[in-house]
């Protein structure tokens, strides 16, 4: 959750002493005016942590935080403030806006956290949005879209060097035909009885556990909400399934559990079609911009015979009531409420697209129908070809 109330007020205070020329000076004003705990290096209270560097220059080279030391203030905005002699500066600098790890990070990998960064190692432009204060919302919104674990995946292939585990896609001229072939059989499939069949399936399927789901929307970790609440719609009965909601009911830590890293969450047959759709939780009281998909992964999936790609936007408000649209990737609502992320690509790979969080509550808001336009679909789709 992003409290802009009281960010806002922290940024303005900082901004109020422009001049201070003392990073001690500063960190202790702010600690005594927000009442902040500090660890080590690093001031946090519940609502964001901070930390303090002197520089004369907002792209500097000091060693800013451990990234095991990151991890623990990764679920809150996490600022730093550069205290130049006229000037303090703010980046957010969460591991989304991390583009490697600069120091004793020879053993990085993603089952051992080492090394740190710089504020070079910082991104000053997140997609088209600058890393400044007036941007902070936003970026975070787009940070609770990435689990620490993705995040460290990507800054161990950057800092090291080695190649992602998804390769990006290269087309031979069969698959091109049959990608571009796809936006037709989207067409086809959501104007056919199978897109009915789809769409009740999933609904009877949310029905039966929408008390559970209503609860899941509490947890306050997107990415554990979102784990769960695809399980719950998706399994199809099983132990784990049977303790998970236990724990809801009963207000019970969710044991911690992965899902299978695949494009889609649901994966179902029809005699002309072979569809894929990913489940998106949109809780519509909280900000934030949910990760789409792998670009690579989605144009690989597209390449093959008879495949149509959906999104099942699931909405939750704050009275637990459920709202759900099964939309074609192409729908244009959808497209236009898809943003690509480049900055987030790993080595020789096409990146993510990200959902912007207030269009898809328009969407779920909206009349339940899907529409796709054959010009923007194209430009859509030549656009994450040519990524």
């Amino acid at each position: 959750m992003y409290n802009a109330t009281k960010i806002n007020d922290v940024i303005d205070f900082i901004h109020s002493k422009n001049g201070i020329a003392d990073k001690a000076k500063l960190a202790d004003l702010v600690r005594k005016k927000y009442s902040l705990t500090q660890d080590r290096k690093v001031y946090y209270c519940n609502d964001f942590a901070i930390r303090f560097s002197k520089s004369e220059n907002r792209r500097m080279s000091n060693t800013v935080l451990s990234l095991s030391a990151l991890q623990k203030y990764d679920s809150k905005p996490f600022i730093v403030c550069i205290v130049a002699s006229d000037t303090n500066y703010l980046l957010l600098a969460n591991t989304s806006f991390l583009t490697k790890i600069s120091h004793s990070s020879r053993e990085l990998r993603v089952d051992n956290i080492k090394g740190s960064f710089n504020g070079s190692d910082i991104m000053e432009k997140v997609g088209e949005l600058d890393n400044i204060p007036e941007n902070f919302e936003k970026l975070f919104a787009f940070h609770l879209g990435f689990s620490f674990e993705e995040n460290l995946e990507r800054l161990v292939e950057s800092t090291n060097n080695i190649t992602g585990r998804v390769q990006k896609f290269e087309a031979n001229m069969s698959e091109l035909k049959t990608l571009n072939d796809s936006i037709g059989r989207a067409k086809s499939f959501v104007g056919s009885d199978d897109y009915l069949d789809l769409k009740e399936d999933l609904a009877n399927r949310v029905k039966k556990v929408q008390g559970e789901i209503a609860i899941a929307a509490l947890i306050d970790n997107v990415n554990i909400r979102g784990r769960v609440i695809e399980y719950l719609i998706t399994d199809n009965g099983s132990s784990l399934k049977d303790k998970i909601i236990d724990a809801l009911r009963n207000k019970k830590p969710i044991m911690n559990f992965k899902t299978e890293d695949k494009l889609g969450d649901y994966s179902k047959e029809y005699p002309s079609f072979s569809t894929e759709t990913d489940i998106k939780t949109k809780v519509m009281f909280l900000e934030g911009n949910p990760k789409a998909y792998n670009i690579d992964k989605l144009l690989r999936f597209l390449a093959s015979n008879n495949s149509v790609y959906m999104i099942y936007l699931l909405g939750i408000d704050k009275d637990g009531k459920i709202i759900a649209r099964l939309c074609s990737v192409f729908d244009r609502r959808l497209i236009e409420a898809t943003s690509i992320m480049h900055h987030w690509a790993g080595r020789n790979s096409r990146g993510v697209a990200q959902f912007m969080g207030s269009s898809l509550t328009d969407i779920l808001l909206s009349a339940d129908r899907t529409t796709i336009d054959d010009d923007s679909a194209k430009r859509f789709l030549n656009k994450l070809i040519t990524t």
